[in-house]
């Protein structure tokens, strides 16, 4: 009996990545509103260049996912936030609440591009199923080239080992 070919991983394509990087850049430029939405649509290029199968946002009934995507064999649901103050448990607790809504195995990213405070993360608390990630990390990984899906590999990995849900990209490398 053969066996399927294994799924081959995308090569990493540096000048995607620099290019990637510039964009992040440049949304720094725009007002608000759309910052947000361009945001969004830059994460789901970022997904998609590391082959994490990403879908857009998405509405169910009541809630706005800002998408998904698909690492190793694990589905994640994430949110994605620029704004200027640090986020902190509420907003935290707030997506938990809607992974606790979706399937058990599902997992979660929440990405505060200005990052998370202390104190929110201190009373977010450990053991969730959502990891965190912040726009130094995202900058840290394009400008260094890591890979996306190693950096989230690494990141779930310290999350099991300690459960806490944000270690900073210049911490696992």
């Amino acid at each position: 009996m053969h066996e399927p070919p294994a799924e081959q991983k995308p090569t990493l394509d540096h000048a995607k990545m620099t290019a990637l990087k510039n964009e992040v850049i440049e949304l720094t430029k725009l007002p608000p509103h759309p910052r947000g939405y361009a945001y969004e649509r830059f994460l789901t290029s970022l997904f998609d260049l590391f082959g994490l199968k990403p879908r857009e946002p998405f509405r169910n009934r009541g809630e706005q996912i800002d998408g998904s995507f698909v690492l190793g064999n694990e589905t994640y649901l994430f949110e994605a936030k620029w704004q200027n103050e640090l986020v902190g448990n509420a907003e935290l607790h707030a997506f938990e609440g809607k992974l606790s809504q979706k399937a058990a195995w599902a997992r979660g990213l929440f990405i505060a591009h200005n990052g998370f405070s202390e104190a929110g993360l201190h009373s977010f608390g450990r053991g969730k199923r959502t990891i965190c990630m912040t726009g130094l990390d995202l900058f840290e990984m394009l400008d260094r080239g890591i890979p996306l899906d190693q950096v989230l590999d690494r990141k779930v990995r310290r999350a099991a080992e300690n459960g806490q849900p944000h270690t900073a990209v210049r911490d696992l490398f």
